[in-house]
């Protein structure tokens, strides 16, 4: 059951990311992948510096949108190089 809430925050906050970064939605599959990435890359992040959220549903939405975000951005910057 777990991993079925990883892919719902992933999906959740994969389209929160396309909407933030103004590049719309990735489609369901893409806006997952992306949430799970920005998942692993916001909570790498927050443990790095030491900060938590909490381990609620919206901690780990928001720490996975913050990732998720910084992810696509880091995409479109080498892209662009």
């Amino acid at each position: 059951m777990q991993f079925v809430w990883f892919i719902v925050v992933g999906l959740v906050a994969g389209w929160l990311a396309g909407q933030l970064v103004k590049g719309g939605g990735f489609g369901v599959v893409g806006d997952i992948v992306v949430g799970v990435l920005g998942a692993l890359l916001g909570g790498f992040l927050f443990s790095s510096m030491g900060a938590s959220l909490g381990g609620g549903l919206i901690g780990s939405i928001i720490v996975a949108t913050i990732g998720a975000v910084i992810l696509i951005l880091v995409l479109r910057f080498i892209k662009r190089v």
